[in-house]
């Protein structure tokens, strides 16, 4: 029969309470949570089994002073209001889970402070870093994480870890698609000055228009912040050019012109085809829904949480590369 304690009568459950109960001392149930290979296995079973029935549970930051870690996980984003990011923490949030580990977020872009004091802070505060889409100059990035295991997100430096979702043939097929439905005149919406996906998407689109059949044209404009209300402001620029296909740096940046070009009589995708880049939530909700390259996620998320475990036992694991998928959806059609 359980003997755990339930109800008014309940004593909340120790290392003293457990000790007594046993006819041990506290140092051993100590131990045995914070250095079990240091306890005899059948009496760390007994500890154990006491310490469920007592209904115990170890403190997080009890657990940090006996054995330097605090079980936490620090996620660094760049702009949690950008829709890119509250599914990649989820999807970090259920792989820390597993891991027994709780997420701590910083939003880089909030609080006033310098991005980069605010990670200094963070490291300090954390047994691993998850430090995604970072606009930070390197030198500062890894100054302020100093010795913290860290894995990149989305961004790449030489001697740090990193997970990045490579679109480079899911664009190249989103242009190939246009150029099957007739359209010619090609339009790149660049995106942010410093990012690196930025950077990485509009060479990805580049490389492909040297391929290209000899009529198609590829035309420029950016950079632009990845927000919807920049997207709506560039809409009278895009529309003041000859291109039928709009290629946006991303789903934000593309739902925004979609919006901005409908304020100026100009139909999607009769008039303009636009394609986005991530496919986040918005893509799917927008009318009619937007065609897209999708973001794996989940598999992000999973596979940064693994890669810092990794680190934090002292490997080296180097970087990772994830595909995005094209997605053909409403707002592409054939060239007008």
């Amino acid at each position: 029969m359980s003997r755990r304690r339930t109800g008014a009568a309940r004593v909340k459950a120790t290392i003293y309470s457990i000790a007594k109960e046993l006819g041990i001392s506290a140092s051993t149930v100590s131990r045995a949570f914070s250095r079990p290979d240091m306890v005899n296995n059948e009496v760390r079973e007994r500890i154990l089994a006491t310490a469920d029935a007592q209904g115990f549970e170890l403190n997080r930051a009890a657990r940090g002073l006996a054995t330097g870690r605090t079980g936490l996980v620090g996620v660094v984003v760049l702009d949690i209001t950008n829709p890119f990011f509250p599914p990649l923490v989820r999807a970090i949030e259920h792989a820390a889970n597993e891991a027994d580990a709780s997420v701590l977020l910083l939003d880089a872009e909030s609080g006033g402070r310098d991005a980069t004091e605010q990670l200094k802070r963070l490291s300090s505060q954390v047994d691993g870093l998850i430090v995604a889409s970072p606009r930070i100059p390197t030198n500062a990035l890894k100054e302020a994480i100093g010795n913290t295991p860290t894995v990149l997100v989305n961004r790449t430096i030489s001697g740090l870890p990193s997970v990045v979702c490579d679109n480079t043939a899911a664009l190249r097929q989103a242009a190939d698609h246009l150029v099957q439905l007739g359209h010619q005149k090609f339009l790149l919406l660049r995106g942010p000055s410093g990012s690196w996906a930025a950077t990485r998407r509009t060479a990805a689109v580049r490389d492909w228009a040297k391929t290209a059949p000899d009529d198609v044209e590829l035309a420029e404009l950016g950079p632009f912040e990845a927000a919807f209300e920049t997207g709506q402001e560039a809409a009278q620029r895009i529309a003041d050019t000859d291109a039928t296909a709009i290629i946006a740096f991303d789903d934000f940046l593309a739902c925004g012109v979609i919006g901005g070009l409908a304020d100026l009589g100009i139909s999607v995708p009769h008039d303009r085809s636009v394609v986005g880049c991530d496919d986040v939530l918005l893509a799917r909700t927008v009318t009619p829904q937007l065609t897209t390259v999708t973001a794996p996620f989940d598999d992000l998320g999973r596979r940064a949480v693994a890669m810092l475990t990794d680190v934090t036992r002292g490997e080296t694991p180097g970087d990772l590369k994830l595909p995005g998928s094209f997605v053909a959806r409403g707002t592409t059609a054939d060239a007008a």
